[in-house]
């Protein structure tokens, strides 16, 4: 009776093209660099009716698995199933074995040791464990942190966490591109600082930090430096030898790799200790106790082996897209601002603010472009980016910014549709807008004194 039951379900999934089964045909064309074409369809999705599958710029928040990762993935969950913390037969030992690798490979992108990565569920769990982990191991002579104001939230939080158990932090401000004021950081440090800890690519505005100077300042009043490098790794070189880092977060799900999975970085020589926020079977060097994820793990892996021979080329390939979108937005449209540094940022991050528009209602009309207005991890949240805020971008301009996110798969015809909606809503919106009226009267709407009824 049940194989009958199952049998039935299975056919009407397969004969409904809104069935279970049909969510494998809807791939974004980023996503789909080897996937079947087909003809675009009426989705209605959160009450919204879109033509079709909408083109996916959304790379910051997370990229499509790498077709190569998912076959490694596969590969190992059919033949690698044993326990990787089994030691008395051979199904263990064969997980094992590709842990280690998957170990090897991640160390190799960052210039590492293997004994220097501690496989974790992510950068969130990285993060936490690197803040809260040293000062609670050197909580009797350390009671100082010192981070941005531009940070994650993950770390943001860590620190305030470590506020309400007595620990002191301090929130640098960054200046109007978003890097780190080098001589604030200096005056900072104290005595009793047990951590500096400063994300090396931001995740909403794309800058990147001076690392080595940063580093080389910590290592010269001998704190420890922890940077979040979950935007970094496999899209710039990294190096933590010449960045001086003790302790570096990262994750799997930025470089087309597998959520679920990523590493903290934890130096050896000289060495930093932590203690662990979860206590178990001592895996992981005692540092994260659990069976590990084999599969992820070694996606993970093999996302970072791609990543290193192929960054170069990624590199070129995105930063000519990112030219093509700006340049195709600004050729078209006026009031546009970049965020963020443009000499020293990530190719693959383009924020940008437009003029006297409304922010949600951009967003909204771009219904057929998957962009944000900032971290996935605060979009809940209708207050403007604190990022921006940071840099000291007017509220207005912060509340209408639109991240672009490129990737490894995005293609020119992409870029140019993207061009085409992001125009064709700002002039909408604009038309509706009095103050854009105004502006093009020659009329200084900032020195206009509004009087209220």
């Amino acid at each position: 009776m049940a194989s009958k039951v199952i049998s039935a379900t299975i056919r009407r999934a397969l004969t409904n093209p809104h069935g279970a089964f049909s969510r494998c045909r809807h791939l974004s064309t980023a996503a789909a660099a080897t996937a079947v074409n087909y003809e675009d369809e009426s989705i209605l999705m959160k009450g919204v009716r879109i033509s079709g599958r909408p083109l996916y710029l959304d790379m910051q928040a997370t990229t499509p698995i790498d077709p190569r990762v998912f076959d490694a993935m596969n590969d190992s969950t059919i033949h690698e199933y044993g326990n990787p913390h089994s030691r008395t037969h051979m199904y263990g030992w064969e997980a094992e074995n590709a842990v280690e690798v998957a170990r090897i490979q991640v160390a190799k992108l960052i210039e590492a040791s293997p004994k220097e990565i501690i496989f974790m569920s992510g950068a969130t769990e990285a993060n936490n464990t690197a803040v809260k982990g040293v000062m609670h191991f050197y909580r009797d002579t350390k009671k100082h942190v010192i981070t941005t104001q531009t940070e994650h939230k993950c770390v943001l939080d860590s620190c305030r966490h470590l506020q309400q158990e007595g620990f002191e932090v301090t929130y640098l401000p960054v200046k109007t591109d978003g890097l780190v004021d080098l001589e604030m950081l200096k005056e900072a440090i104290r005595p009793d600082t047990g951590l500096v800890s400063i994300m090396a690519v931001n995740n909403e505005i794309g800058v990147v930090q001076p690392m080595e100077e940063i580093g080389r300042i910590c290592k010269e009043h001998n704190v420890p430096f922890h940077t979040d490098a979950a935007q970094a790794i496999g899209k710039i070189p990294v190096d933590v030898k010449k960045w001086n880092v003790a302790l570096m977060s990262m994750s799997a799900h930025k470089i087309y790799g597998p959520k679920g999975v990523g590493a903290l970085y934890v130096r050896r020589r000289p060495r930093i200790r932590l203690e662990p926020l979860m206590n178990g079977g001592g895996q992981e060097r005692g540092l994260r106790s659990g069976t590990g994820a084999t599969q992820q793990i070694v996606g993970f892996g093999a996302a970072c082996e791609l990543a290193m021979k192929e960054m170069e080329y990624d590199e070129k390939w995105i930063k000519g897209l990112q030219e093509r979108l700006l340049n195709g937005i600004r050729e078209k449209l006026d009031g546009v601002v970049v965020n963020g540094s443009m000499d020293s940022r990530y190719v693959g991050n383009l924020n940008l603010s437009f003029a006297y528009v409304e922010g949600e209602s951009l967003l909204m009309g771009l219904k057929e472009v998957a962009v944000s207005s900032g971290s996935a991890c605060t979009s809940a949240s209708l207050e403007p980016s604190y990022v921006l805020r940071a840099l000291g971008v007017d509220e207005d301009m912060a509340h209408t910014s639109i991240r672009f996110g490129i990737g490894r798969f995005t293609t020119k015809e992409e870029i140019d549709k993207a061009v085409e909606l992001t125009v064709k809503q700002v002039e909408k919106l604009r038309e509706m807008s009095p103050l854009y009226e105004m502006v093009k009267e020659g009329i200084d709407i900032k020195n206009i004194q509004w009087s209220q009824h």
